[in-house]
């Protein structure tokens, strides 16, 4: 993943993560990935100023149904991005496209048997997306 993410970066594509995972969790990913924390949308946790846990923040888009959908949309209204490719390894994932303009499911981690059936192209590992960045 971060020889990926670095090629993406060498040719000027920015890369998002998108997860229904925790911030605090997902930044520490994106920061091993030189992406920039300003690109990861996920949900907050939120505590009282006791320490104690409080919940999550229901305001981010990524706690609710569709959330991740609508984060692309967001990015397509922000950015201008003609095309928004989306790759995971969930049902989630692959609801975000429409808006999404490609789903790319991923089965390296855990094989989803909805998303390999339903995915038009479904990997494995990283490298098969390498090689398609160099033909």
């Amino acid at each position: 993943l971060r020889e990926l993410v670095s090629r993406l970066h060498q040719r000027g594509v920015q890369v998002f993560l998108v997860s229904g995972g925790f911030q605090s969790i997902v930044e520490h990913v994106a920061l091993q990935l030189n992406i920039p924390t300003a690109n990861v949308f996920a949900n907050r946790l939120k505590f009282y100023f006791n320490g104690e846990y409080a919940g999550f923040d229901e305001t981010q888009p990524t706690a609710e149904s569709g959330g991740k959908g609508k984060v692309i949309t967001h990015l397509k209204e922000q950015f201008h991005f003609k095309k928004v490719v989306m790759i995971g390894d969930g049902a989630t994932d692959m609801e975000a496209c429409p808006p999404g303009d490609c789903f790319i499911g991923f089965g390296g981690n855990v094989v989803r048997k909805q998303v390999k059936e339903k995915a038009k192209w479904y990997i494995t590992h990283f490298d098969e997306l390498l090689k398609e960045l160099e033909e």
